[in-house]
């Protein structure tokens, strides 16, 4: 059963697997504060210095404090961290890299997943790389199944790399993803889509597309913010974010164990 539900906030279009639908409302911005007059600001603060990260890292945001620092291909870093039985690859926007991705992480980390994240050449579409990583990941000991979770190019072709990796797989999160219709309608895992509605790519359009198509899905899910037009990870920024984040997790534990939904 599907429903849609226009909200101030956002609009929701969601189904689950034969779960109760439910909504919350984003909460407002805050509001902006005055910025003080030339006659009452005090001095301008000095801008404290970002620390010099040394040793193995990934692009300067993770490292071996975080988890376990790898290579692959041409000596790109990767990192996997937290020690939870369900994995997670995630592959970042064209043009992006690891450190937008970061407040995802450190949510899932907590919750007991074991994340795995990767620089890329993104130059070339990351469906064969995302497989690599999901493989690599799949080994480590304990994990069991894993999520594939992408942004804007690392999303339309997440469920690329989860049929291929096949039967582990529990579950796909897009962020701002065009998802080929036909490509959604092969989809048999679970799938959340989240967007924003202007966005150039991966908008409502899109997004609403590749829903209509996934009828196969275990569970097939979207949430699209109204009036809103970040992109990928920028979300997690935005006034909204704490809603995102929290749509994630909650998809994501409601799918990490098979046959639940």
């Amino acid at each position: 059963m599907r429903a849609t539900i226009g909200l101030a906030g956002l609009l929701v279009v969601l189904t689950a697997c034969g779960g109760t639908v439910s909504t919350t409302t984003a909460a407002p911005p805050p509001a902006t504060p005055t910025t003080p007059s030339a006659t009452t600001a005090g001095p301008t603060p000095t801008p404290t210095p970002s620390p010099v990260v040394t040793g193995p890292n990934v692009s300067g945001c993770f490292t071996e404090d975080d988890g376990r620092i790898f290579t692959y291909g041409d000596d790109l870093p990767g990192v996997v961290t937290g020690k939870g039985e369900t994995g997670v690859v995630i592959t970042y926007e064209r043009n992006g890299n690891v450190c937008t991705w970061r407040p995802l992480s450190d949510r899932l980390v907590a919750a007991g997943y074991r994340v795995l994240l990767y620089a890329r050449d993104s130059r070339t579409p990351p469906e064969d790389v995302a497989v690599a990583m999901a493989k690599r990941l799949a080994k480590e000991k304990g994990v069991k199944r894993l999520f594939f979770v992408g942004g804007s190019i690392g999303a339309t072709t997440a469920p690329l790399a989860a049929a291929r990796l096949g039967g582990r797989t529990a579950g796909i999160v897009a962020l701002s993803g065009a998802i080929d219709p036909g490509d959604a309608a092969k989809i048999t895992a679970p799938l959340l889509q989240i967007g924003t509605e202007n966005d150039g790519y991966g908008g409502a359009a899109d997004l609403q597309a590749a829903h209509a198509a996934a009828t196969k899905a275990a569970a097939d899910e979207l949430l699209v913010v109204k009036g809103e037009s970040a992109h990928a990870s920028a979300m997690f920024g935005a006034s909204y974010g704490p809603q995102v984040l929290d749509r994630v997790l909650t998809f994501m534990n409601r799918h990490r164990q098979p046959g639940k939904g």
